[in-house]
């Protein structure tokens, strides 16, 4: 079954949703053909943030510290419960084009399962900082791609097309608002970090249905770069 999926390598909620689709798919014995699509939360970030994760969000949504750290702590909690380690105070995010760039330059050579797997662990467990140009290289060779083919792609514009695509068939087309945002066979639109048993009702429904409506609760997404916890 094929799903599209935008996301940003920065919303702890993609992570999330990465991975109860797959202990889903697995549930389900279902093989999934997964296309990865560019959706940056914050496009004018700069490279690396100068202050935490927790200080920066509190300033540009009014909010105050220790509330960021309370809605962190609960995410990292929902992580966990996916065996997702989400070590939030150390995170530091930044600008993510780069990374969305490599993420399609992996995903030309049958990589991009794995391109998203180590952004998403590199961000929200290593702690490494997403946007400098070190730790793009470095996830890049953790999943065995060409350094000289990252080096040429990164000191060009190429790529950069399929971001923009990407970022323009969700907002004209697809109307997404916050990621995650999955698409199954090209008709079955499911937005948030859903629970397994919804993404078992899509995957029943899709094969059964060549038109459907699945009825889905509210789930957590990121909007801008704010990821809250919203699931019912």
């Amino acid at each position: 079954m094929r799903v599209d999926i935008w996301s940003d390598v920065v919303c702890p909620f993609c992570y999330i949703g990465k991975k109860r689709l797959e202990a889903a798919a697995e549930q389900a014995g279902l093989e999934l053909e997964v296309h990865w699509h560019s959706y940056e939360l914050d496009p004018e970030a700069p490279i690396r943030q100068e202050v935490s994760n927790s200080e920066r969000l509190a300033q540009k949504y009014g909010r105050t510290v220790a509330e960021v750290e309370e809605m962190q702590r609960n995410i990292a909690t929902m992580a966990a419960e996916e065996g997702i380690q989400f070590n939030w105070e150390n995170a530091n995010s930044g600008n993510t084009f780069n990374a969305h760039r490599i993420i399609h330059l992996a995903q030309s050579k049958g990589l991009g399962s794995e391109a998203k797997e180590a952004f998403f662990y590199s961000y929200m467990t290593q702690g490494l900082p997403i946007g400098e140009r070190e730790t793009i290289e470095d996830v890049a060779a953790r999943i065995g791609l060409n350094p000289v083919e990252v080096e040429d792609v990164l000191n060009s514009e190429e790529y950069a097309d399929f971001v923009k695509f990407d970022e323009e068939v969700a907002r004209d087309q697809l109307k997404v608002t916050g990621v995650p945002f999955f698409v199954f066979d090209q008709r079955i639109a499911l937005a948030g970090a859903q629970p397994r048993e919804v993404f078992l009702q899509v995957f029943e429904k899709a094969l059964e249905a060549p038109q459907v409506e699945v009825k889905t609760d509210e789930a957590a997404v990121c909007k801008d770069d704010l990821c809250d916890i919203s699931e019912k």
